[in-house]
C-alpha cells in the first residue's frame, strides 16, 4: 500500500508540473497571438508580385512588374534595388487616376493614347508614388547605391498590359488602380523587402 500510495504521490506531482507547464504554454500561446505583426510590404522579383501585410490581418496581393535588367542597387544599372527598404514620400494624394508626374510633380495632365503617342520614349509615372529609401549602408543606402538617390519608387503607369513581366527601368510599376489601394493602406515609413 505504501508503496502505490507514493506511486500516486509522483503522479500527482508529475500531473501537477504537466499542468503548470501546460498553462504557461497556453499563456505564450495567447501572449504570442495578441502581438501584432509590424506592417510590412514583401516584393518578390522572381514572382513579380507585391504582397502587403498590415499589422490588423489585412493583406493584400499585387502583380508587379519590376526592371528589364534584374536587381542591383548600383546608379545608373536601371536595375531594381534589393534588401530592406522604407517608404520614405507618399506623393500623388487625391491625383486623378493617370495623373502624369514629371520628377515627382503632377503635370496637370492625365495619360491617354495622344499622350502615348507625342511621347513614345517616355516612362510615365503615374496615379501615386510611393518614394523608397534603402536602409542598409553599403547596400543599398549612401554613395553610388542610395535607393533614395536613384529615384526608386513604386508607381502607377502606362504600360498595364506588360504587368506581370520584368519590364521597368528600375522602379516598381503596378496597375493605376492597385496604386490608389496600396497608397491608401499604407503609413510613410513601411518597411519594404525586396528580394
Amino acid at each position: 500500500m505504501t508503496a502505490l500510495a507514493g506511486t500516486i504521490s509522483e503522479l500527482a506531482i508529475c500531473c501537477s508540473r504537466f499542468n503548470f507547464q501546460l498553462g504557461r504554454r497556453t499563456m505564450l500561446v495567447q501572449v504570442l497571438s495578441s502581438i501584432e505583426m509590424p506592417a510590412h510590404i514583401h516584393v518578390s522579383v522572381e514572382r513579380q508580385s507585391l504582397h502587403l501585410a498590415l499589422a490588423n490581418g489585412v493583406e493584400r496581393h499585387y502583380d508587379v512588374s519590376t526592371a528589364a535588367n534584374g536587381t542591383g542597387c548600383e546608379t545608373g544599372s536601371y536595375c531594381t534595388p534589393t534588401g530592406d527598404q522604407r517608404i520614405r514620400l507618399k506623393i500623388g494624394e487625391g491625383c486623378p487616376t493617370g495623373a502624369v508626374f514629371r520628377r515627382r510633380r503632377p503635370t496637370g495632365e492625365i495619360f491617354n493614347p495622344e499622350l502615348a503617342e507625342r511621347f513614345p520614349d517616355r516612362d510615365w509615372i503615374l496615379t501615386r508614388i510611393l518614394w523608397l529609401e534603402g536602409l542598409q549602408y553599403g547596400i543599398n543606402r549612401a554613395s553610388s547605391l542610395d535607393t533614395l538617390r536613384r529615384f526608386i519608387y513604386i508607381h502607377g503607369t502606362a504600360d498595364e498590359h506588360l504587368i506581370g513581366r520584368p519590364v521597368s527601368h528600375g522602379c516598381i510599376r503596378m496597375r493605376n488602380d492597385e496604386i490608389v489601394d496600396l497608397f491608401s493602406l499604407v503609413p510613410t515609413g513601411i518597411a519594404v523587402h525586396i528580394e
